[in-house]
């Protein structure tokens, strides 16, 4: 280096050869250094990148895309954060060798250090860092300053004048700490590229933030195949010989690609090992972080570089996390959980969220913890807090889920007083919704924590959302589980409560169509409550047993067990009890074809629910009331009711309900001639059957699907009413209901007719009436019959279809339909004349033809 001053120009120039050109490095001074004429080494000496990478393809093209060089359409700076063994350095390094790969796009290198920032031993300060860069770019050492403000100052020059030069250089800030960390080392221009992974967020730097989360299910999976197939070679096939177990392993992984890369390491130990022993091995979640080691790798030793750098404060919330048996907490949950208030709650969350000890949930104000951190914190737990404060945590967290989800079941249950916890039944809904996986975890987890009570507290005060969500694998899980805890019980206070959990029991497998198993549990319950004389309980039980008869196709014995019960009841009962009594006994009713007298006990029941302000209740009625008015022929009637149950099931937000309503109404429209026309009955039926399908009742669905087939034929549309109805008929076969077979086989019979497929029709209508007779339906073996008729007519098969409309009329003289019975003679008659006359089969009259239910 020399230096020469110059007096006429009043300012020194010193003139530097062997080195780099510095820019302005010191104020009033110019120093000019000679670029090299290669890229030195260091400049390209990162890592290699691992051969089994996969699953972040998306993450990799957007990182990659950013490291363009126009720094106006893309971030140049990219902090790629999440917690320990995510994968981070990982994704960088693949993005920084395809950049160094990609022609021109880093013609200077990649410049890679480093930073240890959570191993305190080795951690590299700002002032060791800017050393090395320096070095790095090749500064000699005598021209390194020795102040931190100095040797900033001079790399930000430096990488600028690389740049100028057409040597722009991409920076990689690896496993940083905190942004006291970074600062100092970020280029002056913003438009260099720089890649920073960290385990916080450092959202403070200006730069775009990836919040880097686990692998998907089937990448997780690949990378275990990956990592075999490299070390042990290609014929390692385990991965594809043991799917499930592979499966398995990815999940009790975590899908975290250190624990993942952990278990390929110690498979490749033993190639003859299964990956189910591997499974067995992690499958205990108390030994499970103790497995995932080997050598230099451990999970737990990632997780405790960054566990030692939390305030005693923080480090104590975060072990308690570890208590709650959901998937994620609310705020207010923690706050209960930690006996603190929730603002101050709030500050110490988010310290650890930055931290990825814990992540966001699906909306604001929720957290959740990955499942390895969540062992890893449970261990943490059990070592360091008092067994009494582990307890008096979990008590206060119980405490927090009883007490609101009682709150909450007085909004929904309209037989409650409300609770002035929540302002009003959609707060509490919206509550129950937001807390229902921690609810039931809550409520299994309990017996095992000594607190079978809560179970059994919980699965009652879910009962009433239970069954406006739909839930009902839940309802039955809670209720068998409870079921077990009180008969394992000595405290009589729970074992009283066993018949009544064996009605709630037999109500989920009802709704579920066991109607064996609901029905074994109602008369188990029914006998407990007759033995203790409690004579509510008892109609109460009858009451859903006769509606367990009613849906398995035995009317006559459905009612008369809920006229049984409507006697039992006590004068001073519940009267929305009485009303439901009267609803599942119109529903007999109607099955029996006792029309009028099902619509007198439908009204009963809304007159009741009228009363007693059950607006839900209402609805329902209202839609079993439409039904029957549209077996009497009153159309108009039976639309409006079920319009008033749809307004109902809105209000109420019963989706369940609204979706029945649709589709009763959509069909009403239809045989109605509605002004509104086919269109708008085609439009409920098809929304209908969407809602039915998003709550998973498949039943129902169905029966939405086949009313609108019948709508297509009634709309002159036959052709396309057969594709609905056939694939009706298949999910009804596959599900063992020949009831709602029998009714689309019969209305499918008529779409084939219709569409001059005749034997097709012969076939659907004769099985129909074959699984009516087997079924005792005899008023709907009679219109299948019918059909057959008119489809035998079709054929020229005269004898055949004068048959069918003789056992048509036979049934429906039992069955007392007169109308019915007066067309059927017609009919009869009619196909007598036509064998007589022997007319071609074009033009015979085809007659009416009657729908399914």
């Amino acid at each position: 280096m020399t230096g020469t001053d110059d007096r006429r120009g009043s300012h020194t120039r010193n003139d530097i050869s062997g080195g780099v050109y510095f820019n302005t490095v010191v104020q009033g001074a110019n120093v000019t250094l000679q670029l090299p004429a290669t890229i030195p080494a260091a400049l390209t000496g990162m890592p290699a990148p691992s051969p089994a990478f996969t699953g972040r393809e998306p993450e990799e093209d957007a990182l990659l895309t950013a490291l363009g060089p126009d720094p106006s359409s893309t971030a140049a700076r990219q902090v790629i954060a999440g917690l320990p063994g995510v994968g981070k350095t990982e994704l960088v390094l693949q993005v920084a060798h395809r950049a160094l790969g990609t022609t021109g796009l880093l013609p200077g290198g990649v410049l890679f250090i480093d930073l240890f920032g959570y191993d305190e031993r080795r951690r590299v300060g700002p002032h060791r860092a800017l050393g090395s860069l320096l070095r790095a770019l090749a500064v000699p050492d005598e021209c390194v300053p020795e102040d931190v403000e100095g040797r900033a100052t001079l790399y930000r020059s430096v990488l600028a004048t690389y740049a100028a030069e057409g040597r722009r250089i991409l920076l990689v800030l690896d496993n940083a700490m905190d942004s006291a960390q970074v600062r100092p080392l970020l280029p002056g221009d913003p438009g260099l590229p720089v890649l920073i992974t960290s385990r916080h967020t450092l959202s403070d730097l200006g730069a775009r933030v990836l919040d880097l989360s686990v692998l998907g299910q089937q990448a997780a999976v690949e990378l275990i195949g990956r990592n075999l197939r490299s070390v042990v070679g290609p014929a390692d096939t385990r991965v594809a010989g043991e799917p499930a177990a592979a499966a398995e392993l990815a999940a009790l992984c975590g899908r975290l690609p250190l624990a993942l890369s952990i278990v390929s390491a110690l498979l490749a130990d033993i190639p003859t090992r299964p990956l189910s022993s591997m499974a067995t091995a992690l499958n205990d979640a108390r030994r499970r972080l103790g497995r995932l080691s080997r050598e230099d790798l451990a999970v737990r030793a990632a997780f405790d570089l960054s566990y030692r750098h939390l305030r005693p404060d923080q480090a104590g919330l975060f072990r308690l996390l570890a208590l709650n048996p959901g998937p994620d907490l609310a705020t207010e949950a923690v706050a209960r959980l930690a006996g603190t208030a929730p603002e101050d709650t709030e500050e110490l969350l988010l310290p650890l969220a930055r931290g990825h000890f814990v992540e966001p949930g699906p909306s604001y104000g929720r957290w959740r913890m990955h499942d390895l951190m969540r062992l890893y914190a449970d261990e943490l737990c059990r070592a360091e807090d008092e067994p009494h404060e582990r307890e008096a945590a979990t008590d206060r967290l119980y405490r927090h889920y009883l007490g609101n989800a009682h709150a909450a079941d007085t909004h929904v249950d309209a037989g409650l007083p409300p609770a002035p916890l929540f302002p009003g039944r959609d707060a509490a809904l919206a509550w129950l919704d937001a807390e229902r996986h921690n609810l039931r975890a809550a409520a299994l987890a309990a017996p095992g924590l000594g607190r079978p009570e809560a179970l059994v507290r919980l699965q009652s005060s879910l009962l009433e959302f239970h069954s406006l969500r739909r839930y009902f694998d839940e309802f039955a899980e809670l209720a068998g589980a409870a079921l077990v805890a009180v008969r394992s019980s000595d405290d009589p206070v729970l074992r009283d409560t066993e018949a009544s959990i064996l009605n709630n029991l037999g109500t989920a497998r009802r709704e579920l169509r066991r109607f064996d198993d609901a029905s074994a549990s109602y008369r188990e319950a029914l006998a407990l409550h007759e033995q203790d004389g409690d004579s509510f309980s008892a109609a109460a039980t009858l009451t859903n047993l006769g509606l367990t008869y009613q849906q398995m196709n035995r009317p006559e014995e459905a009612a008369d067990m809920l006229r049984e019960a409507l006697d039992r009841y006590p004068p001073e009962a519940d009267p929305r009890a009485r009303g439901m009594a009267y609803n599942n006994l119109g529903k007999a009713l109607h099955d029996l074809r006792r029309l009028p007298e099902a619509a007198e006990a439908f009204a009963e029941d809304i007159a009741i629910c009228r009363t007693a302000g059950d607006r839900r209740g209402e609805g329902i009625a209202l839609n079993n009331l439409g039904m029957v008015l549209r077996d009497m022929g009153q159309y108009g009637a039976a639309v409006e009711a079920h319009e008033d149950a749809l307004a109902a099931a809105e209000e109420t937000g019963d989706l369940h309900s609204a979706g029945l309503a649709l589709s009763n109404s959509g069909l009403a429209l239809a045989m109605d001639r509605d002004e509104r026309g086919p269109r708008e009955a085609i439009d409920r039926l098809t929304r209908a059957r969407d809602i039915l399908e998003s709550l998973g009742d498949e039943h129902m669905a169905a029966l939405a699907q086949s009313h609108l087939g019948l709508v297509l034929i009634r709309a002159g549309q036959p052709s396309e009413a057969i594709a609905p109805l056939t694939s009706v008929v298949e999910t009804s076969r596959r599900a063992g209901d020949p009831y709602t077979a029998a009714m689309t086989l019969t209305n499918l019979g008529t779409a084939l007719e219709l569409s001059g497929r005749y034997e097709d029709a012969v076939r659907a209508q004769t099985e129909s009436v074959a699984l009516y007779r087997q079924l005792g339906e005899r008023h709907h073996e009679a219109k299948a019959l019918l059909n057959l008729g008119l489809a035998l007519r079709r054929t020229d098969d005269l004898a055949a279809a004068q048959d069918a409309f003789r056992e048509s009329a036979a049934a429906f003289r039992e069955t007392g339909d007169e109308q019915l019975l007066t067309q059927i003679l017609r009919l009869h008659d009619e196909t007598g004349r036509m064998r007589t006359r022997q007319l071609p089969g074009w033009l015979r009259r085809s007659g009416p033809r009657t729908p399914g239910p």
